[in-house]
């Protein structure tokens, strides 16, 4: 026999807490490292590329914290 309401399982909230910052820094880093990658290539005199890459970095890093922030939220709503 089986149950007709499973319980659903929710994934530790302390886990993905843990993995953001790690998440965080990877998108940084993979996006000053472009940025790195483009002034080598396209040289300029004020090194933009890797200014501007890390700075969009840093807002998808948030926006993606901000997304996942909620997405916990809700679930411990629930």
């Amino acid at each position: 026999m089986t149950n007709p309401n499973p319980k659903k399982r929710n994934p530790n909230k302390w886990l993905s807490l843990i993995n953001m910052p790690i998440q965080m820094g990877a998108i940084v880093f993979g996006f000053a490292y472009l940025g790195k990658w483009l002034d080598v290539k396209y040289p300029n005199p004020h090194s933009l590329y890797v200014k501007i890459f890390t700075l969009l970095g840093v807002a998808i890093a948030f926006y993606n914290l901000n997304r996942q922030l909620k997405d916990i939220n809700k679930s411990e709503d629930q």
